[in-house]
This record gives structure tokens, sequence and C-alpha cells, in this order.
């Protein structure tokens, strides 16, 4: 459970416009468990932890618990371009923890 809140307060500092990877966020938690970070945050229903800012590390969406169209809907409402289910601006909108 604490895993979890930490997983959520990290993904919460993620701004509006960027996107960051599961990998990023194993790395600011200071652990490899990414697969683990991955199925909390299929698991999330709240919409104040906004989990469609998190994406592969090769750019491609990936999943989501709402559908991956909703996914791509709500990056590209944030101004993220995306083809074929992949970033198109990775590097540039990438989004990295201090």
């Amino acid at each position: 459970m604490k895993f979890k809140k930490e997983v959520y307060k990290l993904v919460r500092k993620i701004p509006k416009g960027r996107i960051t990877t599961y990998g990023e966020i194993a790395r600011a938690l200071r652990t490899r468990a990414y697969r683990h970070i991955g199925k909390i945050l299929k698991e999330n229903r709240d919409k104040k932890v906004p989990c469609h800012r998190v994406v592969l590390s090769n750019g491609k969406v990936g999943g989501y618990n709402r559908g991956v169209n909703t996914k791509i809907k709500l990056l590209r409402k944030e101004g993220i371009r995306v083809v074929n289910k992949k970033i198109i601006d990775f590097k540039s909108r990438f989004y990295k923890f201090n």
C-alpha cells in the first residue's frame, strides 16, 4: 500500500503536456519494479492520478485501463502528438523526476 501511494504521488507530479515512463518512475523510487508500477497504474481509478501520461520507454503509448484510444485522446488533448500509437515528440515531452 505504501509503494502504491508513492507511485501515485509521483504520477501526480507529471505536468500536463508531458509524459514519462514506467522505468523513470522506478528510477525515481530507486527500484527496478517497473512491471509492478504498471500493474498499480492499470488498477488506478482515481482521475487525479494522470496515469495516461505514463508510456513505454520505446515511445509507444502502451495500455490504459480506460482503453488505448481514450489514452491517445487524453494525450492529444494535452498537445502530445501520437501517430500509430507512438509518441512523436517523445524526447521533448519526456518528464524526468529530480
